[in-house]
């Protein structure tokens, strides 16, 4: 979260039409990991491959901070759309891997009673990455916010290490576990067959399409306050501190209990509710205080209650699937939603239709979402017991 503002001021240096194609390329880099990420997975113990991925993009944000600092002259358009294509990379899988540790780490009953506490860590780290960003964008400069994240991922290593070495009732587990195993391609396999899986995938998917509405949205508002670097990316620094705000105050006292009372299917479907309330009161109101309200209402229900949720659904899987599959579905699926969404919203804009038009698409969208939501929870219910 301490880069990401950068990501967004930098990926825009070529015009937000540009970031739409910027989606297409993230897509197919995600595509073309993923196959090495499962080879990871089934040659090397779990905590080799944690480890070789955190190291992997620690070691990217040094490389683009050297590049930064000691060839500015070469930094233009293009390594600002590099950089932005490799961080979305980066970004998913750095959280992904987190949640299929978590996953393999605790049972179903466990996960709906902790992950909404567990996740309460990572919306502190967001809060203060933003004003962190927003702190030392100006007198330091962008570059540096690559250092100070590239040091946080090394201690968030350090914590995934130790995780993965507790036994769940106390002291330590052996420091080797045993091999995955399997193919490359196993995630991708592991989907095609199983409905259960095609649930997860179509889920993300309307994710990511309205989460990229949204960005899209924020992105056209944000253009239009000027071109500065720097101002661009404290402004966005500083939508993302709100937007982290109502997070922690969501999982701190409503996601745990939620989850335990109403089930997992009310978690997932609140997003989608969400989602459908607030592109109608955005078609109608049509400003930046009313995208804010919104971008932080979404992101708070989706990062305080969906994502926790969502997670458990991968407790009642096998182990392989926990990571070669998950891995498919929250890189590559995701980042294909990202692709429709962004598409989706600049044809509309082509044809010249506004908010209205836009939440046409979203809310029909939304009640799919919302009807998924609720299968998924009821299938992870039947298979808990197995």
């Amino acid at each position: 979260m301490v880069v990401r503002p950068a990501r967004e001021a930098l990926g825009m240096q070529r015009g937000i039409e540009a970031i739409r194609w910027l989606f297409l390329g993230t897509v197919l880099v995600t595509l073309a990991v993923n196959p090495l990420f499962g080879w990871l997975v089934a040659r090397f113990r779990r905590i080799v491959f944690v480890s070789a991925t955190y190291l992997f993009f620690a070691a990217g944000l040094l490389a683009f901070h050297a590049l930064l600092v000691l060839a500015p002259a070469s930094i233009g358009a293009h390594s600002g759309q590099a950089f932005y294509v490799w961080f979305s990379v980066f970004n998913l899988f750095a959280v992904m891997l987190f949640w299929a540790l978590m996953a393999d780490r605790f049972t179903l009953e466990q996960a709906k009673r902790l992950f909404g506490a567990i996740a309460v860590g990572g919306t502190l780290g967001a809060i203060f990455g933003p004003w962190l960003a927003s702190q030392l964008a100006r007198p330091l400069g962008t570059p540096a916010l690559l250092l100070v994240a590239a040091g946080f991922l090394v201690l968030a290593l350090g914590a995934a290490q130790w995780l993965a070495r507790l036994r769940p009732g106390g002291g330590h587990a052996p420091a080797e576990d045993a091999l995955i195993g399997g193919s490359a391609w196993e995630g991708l396999q592991s989907v095609v067959r199983s409905p259960y899986l095609l649930g997860i995938c179509a889920y993300v998917l309307i994710l990511a399409v309205m989460a990229t509405f949204l960005y899209f949205t924020r992105l056209q508002m944000v253009a239009a306050l000027g071109t500065n670097l720097d101002m661009r990316t404290a402004v966005f620094a500083r939508i993302d501190l709100v937007t982290q705000v109502a997070t922690l105050v969501l999982q701190a006292l409503v996601t745990g209990h939620l989850m335990k009372r109403l089930g997992v299917s009310v978690a997932l479907a609140l997003l989608p509710l969400t989602a459908a309330l607030g592109f109608l009161g955005l078609a109608i109101a049509g400003s930046l205080a009313a995208l804010v309200a919104l971008e932080a209402t979404f992101r708070a229900v989706q990062r305080g209650i969906m994502r926790p949720s969502r997670e458990t659904l991968f407790t009642v899987v096998p182990r392989a699937e926990r990571y070669k599959a998950k891995a498919f579905i929250d890189t590559f699926v995701y980042r294909a939603g990202d692709v429709v969404g962004a598409q989706t919203e600049g044809l509309l804009g082509r044809l010249g239709m506004g908010l209205a038009a836009l939440a046409s698409v979203a809310v029909p969208l939304a009640a799919a979402w919302l009807a998924l939501g609720l299968w998924l929870g009821r299938a992870q219910s039947r298979r808990a017991p197995a």
